[in-house]
């Protein structure tokens, strides 16, 4: 399957994306937030043949949801009536800083690491997503 992973935030939204084999996660793009935000992510879908989306659910560091949580939510409540593939919430915590301290060791500027910083988070909660999904869970 073909995973989309949404790092949902108030100025912009980072996107990756995995292979068909889930073995690969890649930062795909930050769109700016907008009305066509949904129209664009849409898009991507179809152009990507998604399989399913993994949106970053921004709890808190107690597990307890906040407001930026709700919004997130909500967005994600809204995208899923418009789509007709699954859409999952993953507890995102700590990705936007597992997603600095890469970029900290790669060469960009520190503009063009801000540029990239949504999308590599975005990678950092699909591949969070994918390695608890390939970990047998107890019962």
């Amino acid at each position: 399957m073909r995973y989309l992973a949404i790092d949902y935030g108030t100025k912009s939204t980072g996107l990756a994306i995995c292979d068909p084999s889930e073995t690969i996660v890649s930062p795909l793009a930050v769109l700016p937030n907008g009305k066509d935000l949904a129209a664009k992510i849409i898009e991507i879908i179809k152009a990507e043949s998604v399989s399913a989306i993994v949106f970053g659910l921004p709890l808190n560091m107690d597990g307890s949801s906040g407001s930026q949580a709700k919004i997130v939510q909500d967005f994600a409540g809204n995208l899923v009536k418009m789509v007709t593939v699954p859409v999952y919430l993953h507890d995102e915590r700590l990705s936007t800083f597992a997603a600095q301290e890469k970029l900290r060791a790669s060469d960009l500027t520190r503009k063009k690491k801000r540029k990239r910083l949504d999308a590599v988070a975005a990678a950092e909660i699909l591949q969070a997503f994918l390695d608890l999904k390939r970990t047998p869970q107890d019962k």
